[in-house]
């Protein structure tokens, strides 16, 4: 059906896709745009949010940028992943080591050329920002805390990009990415325990390389409750419509979540809890169509 020459090609764009962890970059895409009509600019029509040249740079700006940052972070962690992740190694090796870097190096030039369309401000906030990932991958990944907490602020920093574009300084937004940041830093540390055995070989000075499974557990167990306080609080004290919902399932998922942690010991179970994070943080994305049913349907129609 397909020659050689187009098996190889797909097998590379595969593995492309799969460096720079496309369905990922997709969702923040979307993530960004859900966020800028329903809860940055809700005032504003849709079209003019949809169309604004100047939002579509800094969600371009943003993906690629974070494209750049999977393949620095797995250039870095080749030799890790294969111990960690073998068969996702297997497609990403379809993409050779100076390739990634090369293709890291255009996409970061790209992410500054759409940048400069905005500001000269943006230019520098993504400049810091492709610093920021390199710095983290290349020497603070490495340091137990230190690497989840930049992990978690680099993950969300996107996000900020919006909001200062609309300028839109409503607690509710500080509210919500305070959620998000634990959120994400509960998943990095559970990805911590997920990928243990590779760290350890290494020497990647991880929490539960350091201190070992309970400790990280217990770790994990605070960052839990704290996640509960401004999920609890979205739901009493701001608006956020039919929203409220992914809050009590985000609240009954947690506890579960962290029943399961506790009986956990082996790589499969960590995974289970990695995906069950990947669960709410999509769903997250979704929900923000729930604030107002009404608002969706008129703003649509």
């Amino acid at each position: 059906m397909f020659s050689r020459r187009q098996k190889l090609i797909i097998l590379k764009l595969l593995g492309l896709f799969s460096v720079v962890r496309g369905y990922n970059v997709l969702v923040i895409v979307l993530a960004q745009y859900l966020a800028s009509i329903y809860i940055l600019a809700p005032h504003l029509p849709l079209r003019a949010v949809l169309f604004d040249p100047n939002l579509f740079a800094i969600v371009a700006a943003s993906a690629v940028a974070i494209a750049s940052g999977y393949i620095i972070n797995s250039f870095y962690d080749a030799e890790k992943d294969l111990i960690n992740r073998p068969r996702k190694t297997l497609l990403d090796q379809q993409i050779s080591q100076q390739f990634k870097l090369s293709t890291y190096f255009i996409l970061n030039f790209i992410s500054v050329i759409f940048a400069s369309y905005v500001s000269f401000r943006a230019v520098i906030f993504f400049s810091l920002y492709i610093f920021g990932i390199w710095f983290y991958s290349h020497k603070l990944k490495r340091i137990a805390i230190v690497g989840n907490i930049t992990s978690a602020i680099l993950a969300i920093t996107p996000f900020f990009a919006v909001f200062i574009f609309y300028r839109n300084f409503e607690p509710v937004i500080f509210v919500h990415a305070i959620f998000l940041f634990l959120i994400i830093l509960i998943r990095e540390m559970v990805k911590d325990l997920e990928n243990m055995k590779g760290d350890i070989v290494y020497d990647y000075n991880t929490l539960p390389v350091l201190y070992g499974e309970r400790v990280s557990k217990i770790t994990i167990t605070l960052l839990v409750v704290l996640t509960l306080v401004p999920a609890y609080s979205l739901i009493r004290y701001f608006e956020v419509g039919h929203m409220t919902y992914f809050f009590y399932f985000c609240m009954v998922a947690l506890l579960f979540f962290l029943i399961l942690l506790w009986r956990s010991g082996d790589k499969k179970d960590y995974l289970l809890l990695h995906n069950i994070l990947k669960v709410i943080i999509v769903a997250g994305v979704f929900s923000i169509l729930l604030i107002d049913i009404d608002l969706v349907l008129n703003r649509i129609i």
